[in-house]
């Protein structure tokens, strides 16, 4: 079925009449990620936010920051709060997504362009192939952008704002009314305090990020430090590929779309402890959210403990979003280790005051490991003695 040349150029030119879109310079056509992404949400429905919803969460985003005050020696990472249909988390969240998505795009195309250019060949039908790898690579990255957008589309679909995962995908604070109105079905519990409550998680968020400068890049670094260790797995790919007609374009688009399957990680020392790494500080992050939003609440939002332990379920057992960043990136993210990072929190709050507490995140030095969160006690009394000032200090001459 591969043998015939002039049958492999036809099906070729049937796949470059799909490129609507020009590949760029990156391993992954993102015009044709994000247009697949936004057609999925058009689909579903997603209508334009309307002014009264766009006011309604710039209003809850405000007042989230005013209580977050009493409760975190951070500043506000609150300037400019907006509302945003999904369409619009898509066309703004992109950015963070090719930096998260294009390191193993790299290799799943390169990989899908040596499995299509020579699997089932014969050898002087490969020759007369090679012409045709460029045209084979960008149809890879047509591949991979076709996956990307229908992962991004279905995330899409089901987020709150701009943290949701834990890591930082914009700049801006923002909420979706649609989010938020998926993500209160079923709750019988009043709109307007969930529609705070969920606001106070995000621009509790948004001051982590904003305010410790070092976050943002240890957490993507983490993903990014993992992704390398990532592979594609080729005789998988391979196999699905000898079972095709290379005349039938679709049928071979259709069963590369689900590309994820096809990631192995290598399991190596480095990629383990880039895992570890990531799991601790994403579980650091989401417990001193937790507990900055519960004091920020108390005693001033009746439902804040029923959504807590909602949030908690959502983040804690995974789901779409988690499967979802799974297919991008072969990485499950879920900060399993919810509970204890909020409870070392507490600790350091009860030990050393909210400043005490806040100062951990003055510099990665000071901040707790995965084995701390099994002795948070240990923890408040091991660092106390912890003075940011000193390190970056250089030591002082004994002459």
């Amino acid at each position: 079925m591969f043998g015939n040349p002039e049958q492999m150029a036809q099906a070729m030119r049937q796949f470059a009449d799909m490129l609507s879109a020009p590949q760029g310079s990156g391993p992954v056509n993102w015009d044709m990620a994000k247009n697949i992404a936004r057609h999925a949400v058009v689909a579903d429905g997603d209508p334009s936010v309307m002014e009264g919803e766009r006011r309604q969460i710039v209003d809850a985003l405000n007042l989230a920051d005013l209580w977050l005050n009493e409760a975190t020696e951070l500043p506000s990472g609150v300037s400019n709060p907006q509302a945003w249909s999904r369409s619009e988390w898509i066309e703004n969240t992109v950015p963070v997504w090719q930096q998260l998505c294009e390191p193993i795009a790299e290799r799943m195309v390169e990989t899908m362009g040596g499995a299509l250019g020579g699997a089932g060949l014969p050898s002087e039908a490969q020759q007369m192939a090679g012409p045709l790898m460029g045209m084979l690579k960008q149809m890879g990255g047509m591949m991979v952008g076709q996956q990307i957008g229908q992962a991004l589309g279905s995330l899409a679909r089901e987020v709150i704002g701009t943290t949701d995962i834990g890591l930082p995908l914009s700049d801006r604070t923002a909420l979706l009314p649609g989010g938020i109105a998926s993500f209160s079905d079923g709750l019988e519990l009043p709109a307007d305090e969930i529609r705070l409550y969920l606001a106070l998680r995000e621009a509790a968020h948004h001051r982590l990020f904003k305010h410790v400068p070092w976050l943002r890049s240890s957490l993507l670094g983490a993903v990014e430090e993992y992704a390398k260790g990532i592979t594609v797995d080729t005789s998988a790919l391979e196999e699905q590929i000898r079972e095709l007609d290379i005349n039938d374009p679709q049928a071979l688009q259709e069963a590369l779309s689900g590309g994820g399957a096809l990631l192995k990680p290598e399991e190596t020392e480095r990629q383990k402890a880039a895992l570890a790494r990531l799991e601790t500080l994403l579980a650091l992050v989401e417990g001193w959210v937790a507990t900055v939003v519960d004091d920020a609440a108390e005693g001033k939002l009746p439902s804040a403990n029923a959504l807590a332990e909602t949030v908690r379920r959502r983040r804690a057992t995974g789901g779409p979003a988690e499967l979802t960043f799974g297919t991008l990136v072969g990485l499950e993210l879920r900060p399993r280790r919810l509970r204890e990072a909020a409870a070392l929190w507490d600790a350091l709050k009860e030990g050393r005051g909210v400043d005490g507490r806040d100062g951990v995140w003055g510099h990665p030095d000071l901040m707790p490991t995965a084995e701390d969160l099994d002795d948070p006690e240990a923890f408040v009394r091991g660092e106390a003695a912890w003075d940011i000032s000193q390190l970056d200090q250089k030591p002082e001459s004994d002459e």
